[in-house]
């Protein structure tokens, strides 16, 4: 239930920053203390869709919208088997009024034992993170922790630079998608699901539901392993296509991956999104770099360059492919930010495949990057 105007009056729950600085609230959800990266996200609903992403892991979620809450939680729009973020931070927490709802935020937010922060200055917040960059914080709900302590502990946790989060949420064994499970919860129907006519391997670097889901609906039959396995035992499984999943931390630290990618590069066809973007590019030996505060949101234009066509994305990533290091006699850019001019898409000039740093599946936002998944499907067929 939503706080009582009291309760919010109170702020006895703060989050404190590495650099010093301290946004004061109430907590609602599990209590229990935290840390982790603050980055925002412009969407103004998908949070229970944030909060259950793998890719968000490492990672305090700030809501730039005010209101929060609205539409309640329910098991469809889970991306995952829980929730990845270490807490989410929010301004005006609202209680559930949605057909759909089949709990509150709050009540979910603590059964799966995350802290979370409401009644915080997140427009402050924000433009903090937008001048400064991404920062490390300790959410502190419990209070059993001074400000000071809280501030030291932020500065001196080890941050996502460097790390391997993907081991930490990759599945531990292989396993097939339930195809009956791809329409039936997610959209209410029975009968569209087309035949599953062909073998795709995803690897799981923090896979998200709704990208199985529009796999499934293009006719994939998915098996998905785990982030280590080698490429010969995936090429193994006699596969039509392979496909690398979106996932959390440094791209830079995951150099099995790296390895396992460009030993598939030109024998089979591979399709990559957001890490899965990253880990192919530099397999074929570009580098990557953290942005300053990361594109975390369900409105980013992004332009094909073949057609001159803008794409409004759903996107959550702190690092990108550096541009000046792609090889251009064998990787060609296929889309750009138009925000920032930052790499949102690749394809191998010879070998079949392409990988985008956005969401096509976008789980929350719009649909205008589907096709993504058809074209893989041509590609194979081809």
């Amino acid at each position: 239930m939503k706080p009582t105007r009291q309760e919010q009056r109170r702020k006895t729950a703060f989050l404190a920053l590495e650099d010093g600085s301290v946004f004061r609230g109430y907590a609602f959800g599990a209590s229990c203390d935290a840390v982790g990266e603050v980055v925002f996200n412009t969407g103004m609903t998908g949070y229970q869709e944030i909060m259950s992403d793998p890719s968000y892991a490492g990672q305090f979620v700030v809501m730039t919208s005010p209101e929060i809450g609205n539409t309640g939680v329910n098991d469809a729009d889970m991306e995952a088997d829980r929730y990845y973020a270490n807490g989410l931070i929010v301004h005006e927490l609202n209680s559930p009024s949605s057909w759909r709802s089949e709990n509150s935020l709050t009540a979910s937010i603590e059964s799966h034992a995350k802290p979370a922060l409401g009644g915080i200055d997140t427009r402050g917040l924000t433009l903090k993170i937008r001048s400064c960059g991404s920062l490390k914080a300790y959410m502190a709900v419990s209070g059993s922790i001074s400000e000071k302590e809280a501030i030291a502990k932020a500065a001196a946790w080890e941050g996502l630079d460097g790390q391997d989060y993907v081991s930490r949420v990759t599945c531990d064994q292989p396993w097939v998608w339930n195809e009956n499970d791809s329409l039936t919860r997610f959209w209410g129907m029975t009968d569209s699901l087309p035949p599953a006519d062909m073998r795709l391997v995803a690897y799981d670097f923090g896979i998200k539901h709704n990208i199985l889901r529009h796999l499934r609906m293009s006719g994939f039959s998915v098996t998905v392993v785990p982030a280590r396995t080698p490429a010969d035992e995936v090429l193994a499984m006699k596969p039509d296509g392979v496909f690398l999943s979106n996932g959390p931390g440094d791209p830079a630290a995951l150099g099995y991956a790296v390895d396992a990618a460009r030993m598939l590069i030109g024998k089979i066809p591979l399709m990559g999104i957001c890490l899965g973007h990253q880990i192919l590019a530099q397999a074929t030996g570009a580098e990557t770099y953290r942005l300053k505060f990361g594109h975390h949101g369900c409105n980013h234009p992004v332009k094909h360059l073949q057609t001159g066509k803008v794409e409004i994305t759903s996107q959550n990533h702190n690092f990108a492919v550096n541009t000046d290091t792609i090889d251009m006699n064998s990787i060609e850019i296929t889309h750009i930010n138009l925000n920032d001019g930052t790499v949102e898409g690749l394809a191998h000039r010879r070998a079949s495949m392409f990988s985008v740093q956005y969401h096509p599946e976008a789980g929350p936002g719009p649909h205008d990057s589907n096709y993504l998944f058809r074209k893989f499907r041509d590609i194979i067929a081809s």
